[in-house]
């Protein structure tokens, strides 16, 4: 398993500080080095201690237990501030780095045979579940055991639950694979009876982010774009999932048509192994591990010996099983050493959008309102101070966004251009690196994916709503004043006229231009070559990876891994390669109770219009969907 350490967690003020003197340098390098050598010898030696008092005390674990659920961010959210600890805030959702973390402990101890996850239920998309597969996989090739306990058989559980040597279910469960549904609302007509029109301006029919409000049904480009997507998905699950229970991909295919299936008739048909309730995982994983270990007697020697008398009646064997929390300080230890030069990391998540970043305490499922956003004075603000920390070896920008505005991805792209000509650059891609998440990602030393990372998008979109004939039914009146010949070009009060199309179309071109030209230049493909992929088309990061739009699969852990090889830093077992999570200053939460204010405030903004305002008519760099596992 590859080793990572978490060195600490910094809040970054994005703005840009002044230069030290090459001397202060000089002798804060050496004063680091000397303190991680230290710290390095102090960890060894304590390690080394711990470990003899837990042989003394014969300390053991058959299986860790470890619940697993919600939507399993890749990073924990940033660090709370003294007065925000003492709030009812929700907690942060468990993350994978955390679960990563927990399973190099596992993998690194000789006195635990594996960990159960106990399943809770996902809300996560095909490329967290991939992460969390990755996970189960580096665990397994230690040499741990890894079981699935899920009282959930759907699609994204039973994906993830197939990484594992062993699947139990309880008797009620039932194996509910029923393959991939997608089904879109167009609501052109629907708006017309109300006297709503939508405008839209797009680089080309595979721009599709606003066809729902403009197109009255499925376009051929829109169906074929969505075709691709879903066979290339399904292939990608359907293999996953035979390769982990060792059946042929056309036989877990076919029984996939015949679910809904019971939990014994899933067993049956070896899509799981074991019908048990949770109180009975002790019992029977403590007869797996009996049997596991039984040795062959010797041959019988002559004379042969009298039969042996009845053994006593005994207790079942159960296996030892403990959660996290009781578990974690029986481990044995592996130190490491740890690179004083460290890889930083650093996630750009949400509606990618001009000003600051912000952070709500809860997200709405409100398009453009609800969620994070990645503003861009944030990011080019703290890009520029990394980019002066000399220990800061290489950086690793996790993106999970579908985009937002040109203008600020394009600023966010060019910083990030300035970055990489100084240090390496990894790209990590999420669920959702595309449009305005792809641009921001083109310029990096390396992009890495998971195969079913949805990415791509390269294109441009333009959108306006004019709600004229609904104002005309309820016979509202709006006078409107101008002096310039194009001061009501955002305007919502009238469509938009042949002439302002015309500009609209010349602005999008301008900017899909600027985007494949920024393509082009950062994966060393020719214009025509990103023209080809691009057009606003979305493809699964397998696809994507065969158009030359992403360099790698793999996982956090990978994506370190790589950064660190770019770096020319130490990837061999026995370092460990420091990793520093950076979060930009503005990304804290709300210091208000339970977000009151912030509420306030957002649904003010909404009520009067503002954020969509500020995307009307203006260049979107936007993703037409998001597919997630149901």
């Amino acid at each position: 398993m590859k080793s990572v350490h978490n060195r600490a967690a910094f809040i970054v003020d994005p703005t840009p500080a002044g230069r030290s003197s090459g001397f202060a340098k000089a002798l804060r390098r050496d004063l680091r080095r000397a303190r991680q050598s230290f710290s390095d010898s102090l960890s060894t030696i304590g390690a080394d201690w711990r470990n003899m008092v837990r042989r003394l005390q014969r300390a053991h674990v058959d299986y860790v237990v470890l619940p697993i659920g919600g939507p399993l961010p890749e990073r924990p959210g940033p660090p709370r501030g003294f007065i925000e600890r003492r709030l009812p805030l929700p907690p942060d959702p468990f993350s994978l780095q955390q679960l990563n973390t927990q399973l190099r402990m596992v993998a690194d101890a000789d006195n635990v045979r594996g960990v159960v996850f106990v399943f809770r239920g996902f809300s996560a998309g095909l490329a967290t579940l991939q992460n969390f597969r990755a996970a189960v996989a580096r665990l397994r090739a230690a040499g741990k055991d890894a079981v699935v306990y899920t009282p959930y058989l759907d699609l994204a559980h039973y994906y993830a639950a197939t990484a594992a040597a062993r699947i139990i279910a309880p008797p009620g469960a039932q194996f509910d694979v029923l393959g991939l549904y997608t089904e879109v609302t167009f609501l052109k007509d629907a708006l017309a009876r109300v006297g709503v029109q939508a405008d839209v301006v797009q680089i080309s029919p595979y721009k599709t982010a606003f066809d729902r409000f403009s197109q009255a049904d499925i376009t051929p480009e829109y169906r074929a774009q969505l075709d691709w997507l879903l066979d290339d998905q399904y292939d990608m699950l359907t293999a996953d999932m035979a390769a982990g229970r060792g059946l042929p991909q056309a036989t877990l295919r076919e029984l996939i048509d015949r679910a809904p299936l019971s939990a014994e008739e899933a067993r049956a048909a070896g899509l799981i192994d074991s019908v048990a309730y949770d109180d009975q995982l002790a019992e029977l994983l403590g007869q797996a591990r009996d049997k596991d270990q039984a040795t062959v007697p010797p041959p019988a020697l002559s004379p042969a010996p009298l039969p042996p008398s009845p053994p006593a009646p005994q207790d079942p064997p159960r296996a030892t099983l403990k959660p996290w929390g009781r578990a974690w300080n029986l481990l044995r230890e592996k130190p490491r050493r740890h690179t004083r030069r460290f890889v930083g990391v650093l996630s750009l998540e949400g509606l990618i959008s001009m000003g600051p970043s912000r952070r709500p305490p809860i997200d709405l499922p409100i398009p453009f309102v609800g969620g994070a956003a990645a503003g861009e004075q944030t990011f080019v603000g703290i890009l520029r101070r990394l980019e002066k920390m000399d220990d800061l070896a290489a950086l690793v920008l996790h993106v999970d966004s579908g985009g937002g505005s040109a203008l600020a991805s394009e600023l966010i792209g060019r910083q990030l251009e300035l970055f990489a000509a100084h240090k390496p650059v990894v790209v990590y891609m999420g669920n959702v690196a595309a449009s305005g998440g792809y641009y921001v990602a083109a310029p990096a030393s390396h992009i890495m994916s998971q195969a079913g990372t949805t990415t791509g998008s390269i294109g441009v979109i333009t959108a306006k709503i004019s709600p004229a004939g609904l104002y005309d039914q309820l016979a509202i009146n709006r006078v409107a004043l101008a002096r310039g010949e194009h001061a009501g070009l955002y305007r919502d009060s009238e469509p938009m006229t042949a002439e302002e199309r015309a500009i609209f179309q010349h602005g999008i071109e301008e900017t899909y231009r600027d985007f494949v030209a920024v393509v082009a230049r950062g994966r060393k493909l020719t214009p025509e070559a990103v023209d080809a992929v691009g057009g606003g088309r979305v493809w699964t990061g397998r696809q994507a990876r065969e158009r030359g739009l992403v360099d790698s699969h793999g996982d956090f852990l990978e994506a370190i891994k790589k950064a660190a090889e770019l770096a020319a830093l130490p990837v061999d077992d026995i370092h460990a390669v420091s990793v520093f999570d950076f979060y930009p200053r503005s990304a804290h939460y709300t210091v208000y109770p339970n977000g009151s204010t912030w509420l306030a405030e957002e649904a003010a903004r909404l009520l009067s219009g503002e954020h969509l305002r500020a995307l009307a008519g203006r260049p979107l760099l936007l993703l037409p969907y998001e597919a997630r596992l149901r």
